[in-house]
């Protein structure tokens, strides 16, 4: 007859957690939709968005889009009632390598984004520049939609 000392079973669950086994099951489910989900979008649909900041000043609303890779021609910017629209195409570059395994992992092709703008936006004097990769776009307020100072008079 063999004797083993007893240890409490609080010392084996201590550092049991249950939730622990699920998030591996969860991640087992996931994992053969996120490759489905990675692939990119057929053709005619928008393959990538650029990462857009939408901030207000005192005078003007200022969109920044970064859009390395692509040249200013190939950009078209339009504002139609409400609505700001961006779309171009960020093209492959055809380049061979002689030796090693070539990867792509930047997104190409088409590109559409939108933003929604308040009605207080002058859409006749927006103007855009374009900077190293960074698309900035200025839409002014409407005279009435500027912030006026009223003075107070003492009597």
């Amino acid at each position: 007859m063999n004797l083993t000392k007893w240890q409490p079973r609080t010392a084996v669950t201590r550092n049991w957690d249950p939730f622990a086994e699920l998030t591996g099951l969860r991640r087992m489910f996931d994992q053969p939709f996120q490759s489905l989900f990675s692939m990119p979008m057929l053709e005619g649909d928008s393959a990538w968005q650029p990462l857009v900041d939408v901030t207000e000043i005192k005078d003007a609303f200022v969109v920044k889009a970064e859009i390395p890779g692509v040249k200013a021609e190939d950009i078209d910017i339009s504002v139609e009632g409400d609505t700001l629209s961006l779309k171009g195409e960020r093209k492959l570059e055809k380049k061979v390598e002689e030796e090693g395994v070539s990867r792509i992992e930047r997104s190409y092709g088409k590109f559409e984004r939108t933003v929604l703008l308040p009605p207080t936006v002058d859409a006749e004097a927006v103007k855009a520049s374009y900077t190293d990769g960074v698309l900035e776009i200025r839409l002014p307020k409407k005279e009435e939609a500027k912030p006026k100072r009223i003075p107070v008079a003492t009597a």
